[in-house]
């Protein structure tokens, strides 16, 4: 790496995951929303209230079409990580709006199959429940606290998370470093 490239912390990071995240909910309402009238359960979104016990949620949609949405979310993820990640542009629409780009260990740019290995190591398993929560904390706690700033997703897929120069964001003082 050269000077102008650093290793991005824990809160540049967070919040390009956040800017994704809310990318891939967006485009996961739509699908959802076309499904479910197309399978004809759209009623059940009528009747959903706060409070409301999983069991009636599984009940109302049913099992396969709840099935089909996190298939369809596990995919649409995979791809949106792998194949930005793996672009010219190598990052996510998150990443590349902080400034922020994925590269191998040598600061190259990463292969498809790399990305896939780096987002089956990380975000693959944040869908697993009550493991994607302990991963996630792991997976914070190991970018905020290691001197290097890699997940545990970075050092399966043998890659890094960097951001060019210093004066990215000269009007926050260094909040998101």
């Amino acid at each position: 790496m050269n000077s102008e490239e650093m290793r991005a912390g824990f809160w540049i990071r967070g919040w390009a995951a956040v800017i994704d995240f809310v990318i891939l909910a967006v485009i996961l309402a739509m699908v959802v929303s076309f499904l479910s009238v197309a399978v004809g359960s759209w009623r059940v979104f009528l009747a959903l209230r706060p409070g409301m016990p999983q069991s009636g949620i599984i009940e109302g949609f049913g099992r396969p079409f709840l099935f089909a949405v996190l298939v369809f979310f596990v995919v649409s993820s995979w791809l949106y990580f792998a194949l930005m990640e793996s672009s010219p542009s190598r990052s996510t629409a998150g990443k590349r709006m902080l400034n922020l780009y994925v590269a191998d260990v040598n600061g190259k740019r990463i292969g498809f199959w790399q990305a896939t290995r780096r987002f089956a190591a990380g975000r693959l398993l944040l869908n697993v429940p009550y493991v994607g929560l302990f991963y996630f904390f792991c997976e914070s706690l190991r970018i905020a606290l290691a001197a290097d700033k890699r997940a545990v997703h970075d050092i399966f897929g043998r890659t890094a998370v960097l951001r060019r120069g210093e004066d990215i964001y000269p009007a926050c003082g260094g909040v998101l470093e």
